[in-house]
Parts: C-alpha cells; structure tokens; sequence
C-alpha cells in the first residue's frame, strides 16, 4: 500500500477510536428475539468490526 493510504488509514483509525471512547455509557440493543444491555463503545466496536471484515471479503472476492 502506498504511503498516502496507510496514513489515511492511521487516521480514520485514530477518529474511530476516539468515537468508541467517548461513548460509554449502557444501551439496551434489541437483535432477534433478545434484548442486551451493553456499552456503547462495544456496540460500536462491534459494529466497525463487522463492517471491516465485510469490506475486506467483498475486496477477495472481486480481486478473485
């Protein structure tokens, strides 16, 4: 990867993390048929995580 791609990166990483920090307090998430009570920053970690291992199945398969 080229320079200019892995310090963008470094900083979508560092806005990411910052965001996740800053929300800490408890959230009630409904999924299905059950209901959990959990930080915000884990739902939001969660969430990103899920998101990046998306994106990097969806760039394998078009790269295959």
């Amino acid at each position: 990867m080229s320079r200019s791609r892995w310090i963008i990166a470094a900083v979508l990483g560092i806005l990411v993390l910052i965001v996740i920090l800053q929300n800490t307090d408890a959230v009630e998430t409904k999924f299905l048929f059950v209901t959990i009570y959990m930080p915000r920053a884990v739902l939001l970690f969660g969430t990103t995580l899920v998101g990046f291992v998306v994106g990097l199945v969806a760039c394998r398969r078009s790269k295959w």
